[in-house]
């Protein structure tokens, strides 16, 4: 099966599974257009079905979901920006955090506030 996109005006509105044959013979009036989209693609890299990167085709960078993006000049599906001052990643089209993310084995919530990651206290 393959996975579409419906895209009105750069927005995703609505994600299927339908063989592409399907579009000869549905007919859908309501404006946008359809697009396809990969199931097994992250961050423009492909995954097998196991999770693991593989050398798959990856395709738009992202599996589109509803309220993503669709950005035609870059040809990848965009989550929405989960913090004002994050930015997007073009190589993968996904959102990075302004300052990276700490690598002291401890786990942390971003305080868009201060702009930094704050350690989450263990319960």
């Amino acid at each position: 099966m393959t996975y579409f996109a419906k895209v009105k005006d750069g927005l995703v509105v609505r994600v299927i599974v339908a063989e592409p044959e399907f579009f000869n013979t549905f007919v859908d009036d309501s404006p946008g257009e359809w697009i396809e989209t990969s199931y097994n693609t992250s961050g423009g890299v492909h995954y097998d079905n196991d999770g693991n990167p593989d050398d798959g085709e990856t395709m738009r960078k992202n599996y589109a979901a509803i309220g993503y993006t669709y950005d035609n000049n870059l040809d990848a599906f965009i989550p929405p920006k989960p913090f004002a001052s994050w930015v997007l990643n073009e190589d993968t089209c996904l959102w990075d955090a302004p300052v990276e993310y700490p690598d002291d084995g401890k786990v942390y919530k971003w305080d868009e506030g201060s702009t930094s990651w704050v350690e989450v206290e263990p319960k």
